[in-house]
């Protein structure tokens, strides 16, 4: 049984840019809290959290990694997370699991990129956050400058507790703004009105007493501290330089003393409902990581909100409807695992070999929200290496799929190719690295295939007469068809009438794909028997293409006459000759490519705005609006090829100098503009064996 009350917990995510030291602070804090005998390190592949061998050679954190100390009587539960955009989505997790978001600034580099995400993403999650500056005791740093960026990006609210005495070589200690101990790079008094203006805000009755008297005991002042910072009023800053130990053991204390705890910031369930955090209540946790270890097997990291999580137990998978049988329960330290009897609230665990249960799921009587995972926008179309590797594959790739929600598997049924799609290059080369290490999988990749479309714009009739003699029985059939475009958004039983179509016997509408088929046969030219095999050679031609060998969509194929024979007319016989009618009279309706449009927001630094628009106009894109962001940022909103922003990742990026970021969804189709259709065309003639299996 644990030896806390959920009330002495404190679950903070260090999250920020990359490089801005969040794994050195957060090895240091633990030395410091007597976990370790020395403090890891990074550059050593020491570190107690960076564990994994890709983590050891690029001296960088991929995916999220779990610790805790104990501090002045306060379990501190600490998710390290990545610091690059490839890896958002183990910070979208690691935030779902915790109260408070550490924001680690490097203070030589100011706010970088994914500082702001970040922060932003811990804002919508509802956590309370605190700015850690690190790295004060580096050159060239300017303290007033750093200040200044970080209160107009974040917002006023954004307050010292302590200043560094000095910046640079001579930086040594850190100085309280509520009782300053002597004078520092700036003169901490200048923002105490500030400070406690922040913690009143958020406290009715101690604003009250402020406002009566005011005068209020550091003490009080302290006390009001973690309620602020739960509220939004007040996100405090630490300056720290964790290589130099210097304002860490002022940072643990402020982690200790300052943060929130589970019962400051409420949760609620998917229905609104809210969660109180009772260990004799109701059990409700959430799945928020999932791990598949070559050694230990999978484990599944679970933060307990409401009741008791005990082991060997049984548990409502509230998500799948199932029940899951938890046995070990293991509190974490980096990949080092110690059992556990039970968890109460506020409390992280990680339940080991259990059948059936993912990501996001909800445990107990309760659905927690589904975590938000950020959209991947990078696709690779893979395949195995070897035939050993076809065996496996899909196997592997379901591992990554458990381990990473940025990660998806598609399998394109018109271009026959399984497409990954991940956050950027880096990400997708780092998890096919993975997968040949880990399951000994080599894959192969390439850009995807377009998945264009075609579809006609006139009208055209032909017919066509299928005859085969071959000693025995014969083949015959004639059919005579006509093929127009048919506007999308139809109501068929409006627009199939007799009264348009003459002699309509009957039709067959497939929305996904807005086709026809129509039966106007009269004087049984066509026998009844025979008709279902001519509506399946005009659907089979259709999945060919007759173009380039794409999807055919939007048109109507009407077939209203046609010929038998008594002996050698058969199915098989009217399938062939409707289809290579409806490709005869498909040529003459006019025919085009039509090809994917992805609706496209582009969130960049307002400065690189022409430059953007300006890349956007040469992939034949086309703005729609843009909005002001937060922060110097704008939003361009727009629309563009999906041939043309499989590799926009890269470019705006370069644009940007990774600053900027993107969204897509798929949209609708258009025509192809007649210039790239050629190109397209003809590299298909060029290819025909692959245009057709397309």
């Amino acid at each position: 049984m644990a030896d806390y009350k959920t009330k002495d917990i404190r679950n903070l995510a260090l999250v920020g840019h990359g490089h801005s030291g969040k794994t050195t602070l957060a090895d240091l804090l633990l030395f410091k809290a007597g976990v370790n005998s020395r403090a890891g390190s990074v550059d050593d592949g020491s570190s107690l959290l960076d564990t994994d061998d890709e983590e050891k050679e690029r001296k960088s954190s991929i995916t999220s990694s779990v610790c805790h100390l104990t501090h002045k009587g306060k379990r501190i539960n600490i998710v390290d997370t990545p610091g690059y955009p490839d890896f958002l989505g183990q910070v979208a997790g690691a935030l779902e699991a915790v109260e408070t978001a550490a924001i680690i600034v490097n203070a030589s580099a100011g706010v970088e990129v994914n500082t702001r995400r970040t922060f932003d993403m811990a804002g919508e999650f509802g956590l309370g956050r605190i700015i850690i500056l690190n790295r004060l005791g580096q050159e060239n740093i300017d303290f007033d400058r750093d200040l200044a960026e970080l209160q107009d990006v974040f917002g006023s609210h954004c307050i010292p507790i302590n200043v560094p005495n000095q910046v640079g070589a001579g930086f040594s200690s850190v100085v309280k703004v509520l009782e300053p101990t002597g004078p520092g790079v700036v003169d901490p008094s200048s923002f105490t009105d500030e400070l406690r203006d922040c913690i009143v805000e958020a406290d009715d009755e101690l604003m009250e007493r402020y406002m009566e008297t005011l005068e209020l005991t550091p003490d009080e002042f302290r006390a009001g501290i973690p309620k602020a910072v739960a509220a939004g009023t007040l996100i405090p800053i630490f300056c720290v330089s964790g290589k130099r130990d210097i304002g860490v053991d002022e940072l643990l204390d402020g982690m200790a003393g300052l943060c929130p705890s589970p019962e400051d910031i409420p949760r609620r369930a998917e229905d609104g409902t809210a969660i109180t955090p009772d260990q004799s209540g109701p059990l409700v946790a959430q799945v928020f990581k999932t791990r598949i270890d070559p050694f230990v097997a999978r484990m599944n990291y679970v933060r307990v909100f409401s009741g008791t999580l005990k082991h060997d137990s049984s548990v409502n998978d509230v998500t799948t409807g199932k029940p899951v049988k938890i046995g070990a329960l293991n509190e974490v330290q980096g990949n080092q695992l110690s059992t556990v009897s039970e968890a109460i609230p506020g409390d992280i665990v990680a339940a080991v070999k259990v059948e059936g249960l993912h990501t996001s799921d909800s445990l107990g009587d309760v659905k927690m929200t589904p975590i938000n995972f950020p959209k991947p926008m990078v696709g690779w179309a893979v395949e195995p290496k070897t035939s050993s590797d076809q065996q496996k594959i899909s196997g592997a790739l379901a591992k990554i799929v458990e381990e990473d929600q940025t990660f998806s598997i598609t399998r394109e049924e018109q271009t026959h190719e399984m497409v990954v799609h991940g956050m950027s290059e880096l990400h997708l080369q780092i998890l096919m690295d993975r997968v040949q290490k880990r399951d000994k999988v080599n894959i192969e990749h390439h850009a995807p295939k377009i998945p264009y479309r075609e579809a006609c714009t006139g009208e055209g009739e032909s017919s066509y007469r299928h005859k085969k003699q071959s000693g025995g029985s014969g083949q015959f059939a004639e059919v005579h068809m006509k093929v127009f475009p048919l506007p999308r958004d139809i109501d068929p039983d409006e627009y199939f009438t007799k009264a348009r179509f003459e002699h309509l016997r009957e039709y067959h509408y497939d929305p996904e794909l807005n086709f026809a088929f129509l039966d106007c046969v009269s004087g049984g030219s066509v026998p009844n028997q025979f008709i279902p095999a001519v509506e399946k050679g005009v659907r089979e031609r259709m999945t060919k293409g007759v173009l380039a060998g794409y999807q055919v969509q939007d048109c109507v194929a009407v077939l209203h006459f046609g010929k038998d024979h008594p002996v050698d007319s058969n199915e098989t016989a009217f399938k062939m000759a409707a289809s290579i009618c409806f490709r005869d009279v498909f040529q003459k309706s006019h025919p085009v490519l039509l090809e994917p449009l992805v609706h496209i927001e582009i969130t960049i630094p307002a400065e690189y705005l022409g430059d953007v628009t300006s890349d956007l106009t040469t992939r034949r894109g086309r703005m729609e609006g843009m909005v002001t962001a937060p922060g110097g940022y704008t939003v361009v909103k727009g629309f563009a090829p999906l041939s043309e922003i499989q590799d926009y990742s890269r470019q705006l990026s370069s644009i940007t100098g990774g600053q900027g970021s993107y969204m897509t969804e798929v949209s609708h189709y258009e025509v192809v503009p007649m210039h790239e259709q050629q190109k397209i065309v003809a590299e298909a003639n060029r290819n025909p064996e692959e245009a057709a299996h397309a």
